[in-house]
């Protein structure tokens, strides 16, 4: 997947692993955060692709609760991998921390 190199914004990936010894990410989500606070993100690990909404990232000003619940509204996960949706709430909300701070 190429995404459209944005205009600007802070650029952060967050990968959560289970252990560091493992290569691949339970969840990762890379965002593009703007400096109003609005912002892209992509969330990893959740479904076959790289996970976006444009309608979850239109409520980026509104916090990382809503984007998720926006972003998983149509999700299907399983009792196995539920818990991943939560996990992914977290690391959006690292990633956006991450992007203040810059």
């Amino acid at each position: 997947m190429t995404l459209p190199r944005p205009l600007g914004g802070t650029h952060h990936y967050e990968k959560v692993r289970d252990r560091a010894s493992y290569a691949f990410a339970l969840v990762s989500v890379a965002a593009v955060i703007q400096k109003d606070g609005s912002g892209r993100a992509a969330f990893g690990g959740v479904a076959h692709k790289p996970w976006r909404i444009d309608a979850a990232d239109a409520l980026m000003t509104q916090g990382v609760a809503v984007v998720t619940a926006k972003a998983f509204a149509n999700a299907r996960p399983t009792e196995d991998n539920a818990f991943k949706i939560p996990l992914a709430t977290r690391a959006l909300a690292a990633t956006i921390a991450e992007g203040k701070s810059a």
